[in-house]
């Protein structure tokens, strides 16, 4: 996890940064980067509990559900909390500074909803 976050975050960024906005293409990707990201975290929770092959598609299953129930939610909260730095009508028309603050805790929640997800699974195991 901490080594996850940090780097998840960090392209994160350098993907908002190269990709152009205006079009539906750059939200898209930036959409795909967190759900790999998750299932990034789902991989890397296998590898390291030394899973099966049912443990690995388990584990990749869960750490997607959760980032795709909780994205949503966690992107809810980050813009409601930036919401006074908007100085137009949505984060990529305001770009600069609060929209990768706002990527950055978008990715960290999507994380945590991933984590979360796993803490659950393996509390059933």
């Amino acid at each position: 996890m901490k080594y996850i976050v940090p780097i998840a975050v960090f392209g994160i960024l350098i993907l908002a940064s190269k990709m152009p906005l205006s079009g539906v293409g750059g939200a898209m990707t930036i959409g795909w980067a967190f759900l790999l990201a998750a299932v990034v975290v789902g991989i890397y929770e296998a590898w390291t509990k030394k899973r099966g092959v049912l443990g690995w598609i388990t584990n990749i299953v869960a750490s997607f559900i959760g980032a795709f129930l909780v994205a949503p939610l966690g992107g809810l909260v980050v813009v409601m909390i930036l919401s006074p730095f908007m100085a137009g009508s949505s984060l990529a028309a305001t770009g600069g500074p609060v929209m990768y603050l706002a990527l950055s805790g978008m990715m960290v929640v999507t994380l945590f909803g991933s984590w979360g997800a796993l803490w659950l699974v393996n509390r059933w195991r």
